[in-house]
């Protein structure tokens, strides 16, 4: 223990920067473990194995942290940093809990589905839901918020219609990625340009070019895969949800109010505790004027018929709500919620948020980035390592702030070496580290939508077309040199030779 503490007078003297072989080993370590608890656990591998796998390779860089210098004290300080990171998204998810438990016993999710199953056709439905969640992700600049609304309403009603849930959670991640990455409501948006060094409204116009032919290419395959629904077992279990739904709760468009005041408030950029919360202490009201047979059956036996309401409303905000009606499908889909519902993905994240940050702080992941820009040797391949370092960064650090931060600094002075305007740094940012970060389970996005939507993260990421296809077009335009601004009229081959 005293040579783990280790207290020199001077630790810095001693600390030796990490060989690329040292980086690599945490990493190879991590994807190890995170392969092999997906094929020994399946779709649980994130319910524990994942976070052991994490924890072992936040571990093996701690020892290699120490083995070049780093003391415990400064490592564990270091950890206690990256958990800090994670406070607010903690905070987040645990308000979103007691939303979506809420809103279910408000009526407000069964009223948003019992209307959605009405105007939407089953053919259309994944190309719908695409571009609904798209309009209010680009109206408010929030993907988190149009998932852990609309999106659950689309999850509720594509399991009335009896079509995929994975397909219908990749639509919803594909469209509010894309409102969120457009939006200059958006954190992520307005990040990027910071980081580059440009504004804001030129980085939004030259994302277009790259986001606009994702998007129309994920409507397409989402129409696509509608076409193959089949309409009559559909319309079938349709309307026995729709019965259902009307038999166990009042469907009225007041039950709506607690939506437009979450979207209001979200457009005003109000903090999105305080709106998450007051949307839910809206819902709570509104169940306890309208839903009070669904409260008092959730609180079951109870003599005094107001601490009957009060442990209902209670239970639903912790535990979330549990419906017991006979109909498997409907239970499922309103069984849900709480505060409880969003430990595990809370573990998730503190686990990730500690491997990062020891990456991060023993020098391990800035060693990973200097590496790969030994590749770099065109525009192209500037263009692609900076893609692939978004994507790791994400994998890695698990925050997708962190993934557009780290790589901005440290490809910024590159990109200026290549003449490229900086619009191309930040249009690259985007197109990787925003996109892909729902798309790795252990990530904040990617763990807060799993969570959220009840549908586990590899289930649903074949389907987030446009996540998976916009860095794909962003490699090729670099490649190409389609698109790609140029700082002066000077060609970049005349700046490196000079």
């Amino acid at each position: 223990m005293a040579a783990l503490d280790n207290t020199a007078e001077n630790t810095e003297q001693h600390t030796v920067s990490p060989t690329v072989i040292q980086a690599l080993i945490p990493v190879g370590v991590l994807i190890s473990l995170l392969s092999l608890s997906v094929y020994l656990f399946g779709e649980d591998s994130s319910y524990g194995p994942n976070q052991i796998a994490l924890c072992v390779g936040a571990a093996v860089a701690c020892l290699l942290g120490w083995r070049t210098g780093q003391s415990w004290t400064e490592l564990e300080s270091s950890m206690i940093a990256g958990i800090s990171v994670a406070l607010k998204p903690v905070m987040i998810l645990f308000s979103v809990g007691m939303l979506i438990g809420s809103w279910i016993l408000s009526g407000t999710v069964p009223t948003m589905i019992y209307y959605s199953l009405l105007i939407l056709d089953p053919a259309i439905f994944y190309a719908a839901s695409c571009v609904i969640c798209a309009l209010i992700s680009l109206s408010i600049g929030s993907s988190w918020t149009v998932a852990g609304t609309v999106g659950i309403a689309l999850i509720g009603a594509a399991g009335g219609l009896g079509v995929s849930v994975e397909v219908t959670a990749g639509a919803i991640i594909s469209g509010a990625y894309f409102g969120d990455k457009l939006s200059p409501l958006s954190e992520t948006t307005n990040l990027a340009p910071a980081v580059a060094g440009t504004d804001l409204f030129s980085h939004i116009s030259h994302m277009l070019w790259t986001t606009i032919p994702s998007i129309v290419i994920a409507l397409i395959l989402f129409t696509l895969m509608g076409l193959n629904i089949d309409s009559e077992a559909a319309n079938t279990d349709l309307e026995l949800t729709m019965r259902l739904i009307s038999d166990t709760f009042t469907i009225h468009p007041i039950m709506l109010l607690p939506v437009l005041t979450l979207l209001v408030m979200a457009n005003k950029k109000f903090p999105p505790v305080p709106t998450i919360l007051a949307g839910a202490s809206l819902a709570v009201l509104l169940a306890l004027i309208f839903q009070r047979p669904a409260v008092l059956a959730l609180a079951g036996e109870t003599q005094n018929i107001f601490l009957a309401y009060f442990r209902g409303v209670w239970q639903t905000l912790f535990d979330g709500f549990s419906l017991n009606s006979g109909n498997t499908t409907l239970d499922d889909l309103m069984t849900r919620g709480g505060m409880s519902s969003m430990l595990n993905t809370v573990w998730l994240i503190l686990c990730a948020m500690i491997f990062g940050a020891v990456m991060e702080h023993t020098g391990l992941l800035k060693c990973l980035v200097n590496y790969a820009l030994s590749f770099v040797s065109s525009t192209g391949s500037l263009i692609a390592t900076t893609l692939l370092t978004c994507i790791g960064a994400n994998l890695i650090t698990s925050d997708q702030y962190i993934s557009v931060v780290l790589p901005g600094r440290m490809y910024k002075l590159e990109f200026q070496n290549h003449n490229l305007d900086m619009k191309n740094l930040s249009r690259t940012l985007e197109d990787a580290g925003t996109i892909t970060s729902p798309l790795i389970p252990w990530n904040t996005c990617g763990a807060y939508m799993a969570g959220t939507l009840g549908v586990a993260t590899f289930a649903y990421l074949p389907y987030c077309f446009f996540n998976l296809i916009n860095p794909l077009i962003a490699a090729v335009y670099g490649f190409l040199n389609f698109k790609i601004v140029y700082a002066s009229r000077q060609e970049p081959e005349a700046i490196a030779e000079y």
